[in-house]
């Protein structure tokens, strides 16, 4: 049986107040120091300033922290960029990689996606990688053979790929408001969890893969109903306490 997972990627949001409240809401309750654990993984992926603060006011709390990027290389003369190990050595265990926004607006490469992934297992972080396919390649029947040329681009030839975790996230539904249909994800969540299964050193039955695009507590429920998604890596939604809840609370409801 594989655990549900809920991350949030709060993407450029918040101020050291901000994300005081946000966090003070879900550490409150189901998530605070002390309550019986629940039956999902819950991550939160503050900006690089914020994550040193997520990770002191998420202490003890059922909530880990992740970061939305990392470099690929471990050090060196590149200014602006943060190692996988320097994240690590903060204390965080996730980090999302191959953003559709990392590769819109930063020309992010499947070569590169690739090895920012490969330094994200070399540092122990758990890599989150994102795949999607825009509103032009699904309506001109492109989807499927996107999503798995950019799986091909970031896994093939890795050394370790226990515990990576997959989010099909289609890039027309990112902050649009636009939702793929829990039978549309799930056939794409079927597809995926076919090509991994032909990719050296994974076990495609135990690889989590996460629905993303707009998720929120009203269609959290039947998205998760489906066999092949696994949870959910959450925008918008992610900054509201009571909706990030919900979506947390309809993960756990379908082990």
């Amino acid at each position: 049986m594989r655990k549900s997972l809920v991350a949030g990627n709060w993407k450029m949001h918040g101020s050291t107040v901000s994300i005081e409240q946000l966090l003070t809401g879900l550490t409150q309750d189901v998530l605070a120091p002390g309550q019986p654990a629940l039956p999902v993984d819950v991550v939160v992926c503050p900006t690089y300033v914020h994550i040193p603060q997520a990770l002191s006011q998420c202490a003890g709390s059922a909530i880990e922290i992740g970061s939305q990027d990392c470099s690929h290389v471990a050090s060196g003369a590149f200014t602006g960029e943060v190692a996988a190990t320097m994240l690590q050595d903060l204390g965080c265990h996730w980090v999302i990689i191959g953003h559709s926004e990392r590769r819109q607006y930063h020309a992010e490469s499947d070569d590169l996606v690739a090895a920012k992934l490969s330094a994200a297992i070399d540092s122990g972080l758990t890599p989150i990688v994102c795949v999607g396919e825009t509103r032009e390649q699904r309506e001109s029947g492109e989807a499927e053979s996107v999503v798995a040329s950019q799986l091909a681009g970031a896994l093939q030839g890795q050394a370790r790929l226990e515990g990576l975790v997959i989010a099909y996230e289609p890039v027309w539904a990112i902050g649009t408001g636009l939702t793929a249909t829990p039978e549309e994800a799930q056939d794409m969540h079927a597809f995926i969890r076919a090509q991994l299964s032909s990719v050296s050193g994974m076990d495609a039955e135990a690889t989590r893969v996460l629905y993303g695009g707009s998720v929120k507590g009203s269609n959290a429920v039947e998205l998760f109903a489906q066999q092949d998604i696994d949870g959910a890596l959450v925008g918008g939604a992610a900054l509201i306490v009571e909706e990030f809840l919900a979506i947390v609370q309809a993960a756990a409801t379908q082990i």
